[in-house]
């Protein structure tokens, strides 16, 4: 590893902190990753997403059928609007759940809130699949299902901001886009399995029986697994960043109230909030729409069977499965800037064209429309995990994550599906979806004009991070390289400055 060979972004930064600590690297200055502990954390962390998906998958693909048990008394069309609602209400308190879980994550570790989060999640999960229905016992059934989707809500306010920083801050810096791209990787298998057992169950019960019992069971099955997610992340050790001293110019940052802490992200962190909302957005946006809006659209906009509607969302989901560690590795090599503005460019030039193919009759067209828009939602969703957090440094990344991340899901993600049905169901016009994700690929790729590139580079606050000693001693060497051609620098401009003063 030479100076010449690193990326132009890697090497300016570790010019700033060599530059700053007035000295080439020491080996305690750059921290090696232990492979036991690094496959622990992306696995504990990727089981909590896929637990918190499995859920949304089984709500997404079972909206029809809920807001039958639920809101008995409405038309078919207000049916699913409200079960929609219901699903956005979680969406509303999720900033406060960040609120309230980013500064803890900041001051009590990472590790211990993620515990939390995932047995709230687990509680909220199955308490769903126990709720009487409205023939029972009136008005309070879809009251109790708000209360539920509200805790899990909470819950998952501090739970993809938290999985995303521990994740990150585990991670060896050359690999960061790929080891991070499995915390969505596990999101999107927890969809798949979710959607799957509903396709199941909606082929071997008949329709009285899943609105009668059938639909319970995917929501039990959460109490199981949130029993093994907690054993599993309760076992996790704190990440290395959160455990290694703070740089001197943020250890006040560490030590404030959680109340000037949010203040301080909010005055001087905007940008890169901003940012993160953008790329927020843009990823959620177009998760929402092909997870949660497209099994209701073909069902109930396109007259497709359920069958039909759940085994083409599948395969999408699938696809992004098979897809997703492939674009994290490939935003390691090229950058995370390439991958996003490519990326938001093909959404604004595909989403008519595919929904349109989603529209026709036939086995291939829609199938082909649907694999489009999962390569490009893979495309957002692999780089996330390991962008989002590099926006922040070390002392308040967690509480950053927790309002910029949650606040743009509430407001954009959370309400695709609900906003995407009324205005289809207002205009009459079925190309309404696309029109939505041309809209986000726009704002996507304004945000990525802001964008800083951090493919291997290391996180604000935090030492480099390496994946084995090997590579521990090459940096070492490279910041030795890199210091003596700082001072050359350094001599030969004050030779120029001696030559111009005489």
């Amino acid at each position: 590893m030479s100076g010449a060979g690193l990326p132009r972004q890697v090497r300016d930064e570790l010019v700033r902190r060599l530059r700053r600590n007035g000295r080439a690297f020491r080996s305690d200055d750059v921290q090696v990753v232990e492979r036991p502990l690094l496959r622990r954390a992306v696995g504990a962390s990727a089981l909590g997403n896929c637990m918190e998906w499995f859920d949304f998958g089984v709500y997404s693909y079972l909206a029809a059928t809920i807001g039958k048990v639920f809101f008995p008394g409405a038309s078919p069309g207000a049916q699913v609007i409200s079960s929609f609602a219901t699903f956005a209400a979680a969406f509303v308190v999720r900033p406060l759940g960040g609120l309230f879980f980013g500064p803890l994550g900041d001051r009590v570790g990472r590790q211990k809130v993620l515990a939390t989060t995932m047995i709230m999640m687990a509680l909220g999960t199955f308490a769903i699949g126990l709720i009487p229905s409205y023939a029972t016992i009136g008005i309070a059934a879809p009251v109790l299902l708000l209360v539920a989707r509200m805790v899990q809500g909470f819950s998952t306010g501090g739970e993809y901001g938290g999985a995303t920083t521990f994740v990150a801050e585990y991670s060896p810096d050359r690999r960061r886009g790929f080891l991070s791209s499995w915390l969505d990787f596990g999101t999107f298998v927890g969809y798949a399995l979710g959607s799957a057992l509903v396709t199941v169950l909606n082929v071997l019960l008949t329709d009285q029986q899943m609105l009668t019992w059938g639909w319970r069971l995917p929501f039990l099955i959460a109490g199981p697994l949130g029993v093994i997610g907690l054993y599993m992340r309760l076992k996790l050790e704190e990440s290395p960043a959160f455990q290694q001293q703070l740089d001197d110019h943020e250890r006040n940052l560490a030590q404030e109230s959680a109340h000037s802490e949010l203040r301080t992200v909010v005055t001087h962190h905007w940008r890169a909030l901003l940012v993160c909302m953008g790329l927020v957005l843009l990823y959620n946006v177009t998760n929402y729409m092909v997870t949660g809006y497209l099994p209701t659209y073909q069902t109930e906009t396109l007259h497709r069977s359920s069958g039909s509607a759940d085994l083409l969302v599948l395969i999408g989901m699938v696809w992004i499965v098979v897809l997703i560690t492939f674009v994290g590795r490939l935003s390691d090599r090229i950058g995370r800037r390439p991958v996003y503005g490519v990326s938001a460019a093909a959404m604004i030039l595909l989403a008519v064209p595919s929904f349109q193919l989603i529209r026709m009759h036939g086995t291939w067209p829609p199938v082909l429309g649907v694999l489009l828009l999962a390569t490009l939602l893979a495309c957002f969703a692999a780089p996330s995990a390991a962008t989002l957090p590099a926006l922040f440094p070390t002392a308040v990344r967690y509480a950053a994550m927790g309002i910029g991340f949650n606040i743009a899901v509430a407001a954009f993600g959370g309400t695709t599906p609900l906003v995407t049905a009324a205005l289809v169901n207002a205009t009459g016009d079925e190309l309404m979806p696309a029109y939505y994700l041309m809209l986000a690929g726009a704002i996507g790729l304004l945000t990525v004009r802001f964008l800083p590139e951090s493919a291997q580079v290391p996180l604000r606050g935090s030492r480099p991070m390496v994946g084995s000693r090997a590579e521990q001693r090459r940096l070492v060497g490279t910041s030795q390289e890199l210091y003596i051609a700082c001072l050359r620098d350094r001599a030969d401009a004050r030779g120029s400055e001696s030559a111009a003063r005489s």
